[in-house]
């Protein structure tokens, strides 16, 4: 005989509580969760924070977030682990923050993140932790299908996953078309990887490998989804920015700069290895050619070079 269900039993009805229930629903969303104590220790970490980071439950479980295992930083390199640090403030002000950040993945390249955090309350109210929900902000799924449907076309470099040099030179030559006739802006940077040739002879090659590889991911995250970069050669990378001042330019050349020096790779002996970049940005003008554009963000290029490390030349 089945259970006999009372009217009274639907005004009032009483729900068992599962923890484990709660901990599958919350592995099958794709965002990040966890839940901190007013001591910023991490009490749970779903499978979705996992996913994003490279770090699972158990590595984090524990520790506190201010540790800078992930390494928040905003647009311009501040680390806000240290300063600024969104879970302290919504402990102490009870209030939801909201921010477009980078998180640092445990492969060491940076991962655009939207983040979402609020407090927890227990029963009687009071602030007892609080919680960060944090997604993937940079139209990956969109960059997945560029680049699939560019392999097929041999317009891939294989070891970054980054468009290849023919694809951007043939990606150049249409902008610059669109340019001379809409008149949108556009503007080029040529992107080196500092001392990379002391990586390769000091770690291996295969640790200069990793150094690439990361690189290209973090300059994916620090350009605009409009923006195309790609592997120029070597150590080199160019990236393309439609619809772009001088001002705008020069921001996302010292955003690359900043956050590829929050990035680090693993040497083959467990120690981390931070990188640097050198950046030349130049605006295109009219009835310029494509060498010509380029060879211009490349002399800017050794120009910061010249000037010593994590720097950005624009004109």
């Amino acid at each position: 005989m089945g259970t006999i269900i009372k009217p009274e039993d639907l005004q009032n009805p009483i729900v068992p509580i599962d923890p484990g229930f709660y901990k599958e629903l919350l592995d099958r969303i794709g965002d990040g969760v966890y839940f901190v104590d007013r001591e910023r220790r991490i009490l749970y970490w779903n499978e979705g924070a996992y996913r994003l980071t490279g770090y699972k439950a158990e590595e984090l479980l524990g520790k506190c977030c201010q540790d800078d295992i992930l390494c928040h930083v905003d647009h311009s390199g501040k680390n806000l682990c240290q300063e600024g640090c969104l879970l302290a403030a919504s402990i102490s002000d009870g209030g939801l923050h909201e921010a477009n950040i980078f998180l640092r993945h445990k492969q060491g390249r940076r991962v655009p993140v939207s983040v979402r955090v609020q407090p927890m309350r227990g029963a009687d109210g009071s602030i007892i932790g609080a919680i960060e929900i944090f997604s993937d902000d940079s139209a990956e799924i969109a960059a997945r299908r560029r680049y699939e449907a560019m392999s097929r076309l041999a317009f891939l470099d294989h070891l970054t996953q980054l468009p290849n040099r023919r694809f951007m030179e043939m990606s150049l030559q249409t902008e610059l078309s669109e340019y001379q006739v809409h008149k949108d802006t556009l503007g080029v940077l040529v992107i080196d990887i500092d001392g990379f040739k002391a990586i390769n002879d000091c770690f291996s090659h295969s640790c200069g490998d990793r150094a690439l590889q990361e690189a290209a991911k973090t300059l994916t995250g620090s350009l605009r989804p409009t923006d195309i970069v790609g592997r120029w050669g070597g150590d080199e990378f160019l990236a393309i920015a439609r619809n772009v001042s001088r001002e705008l330019l020069s921001k996302l050349a010292e955003r690359c700069v900043a956050l590829i020096a929050q990035t680090s790779v693993p040497s083959n002996d467990d120690r981390r290895i931070y990188l640097s970049i050198s950046v030349g940005a130049a605006l295109a003008r009219p009835g310029e050619t494509a060498e010509r554009l380029i060879q211009r963000a490349d002399e800017l290029m050794y120009r910061s070079k010249a000037g010593g490390p994590r720097r950005a030349t624009t004109e």
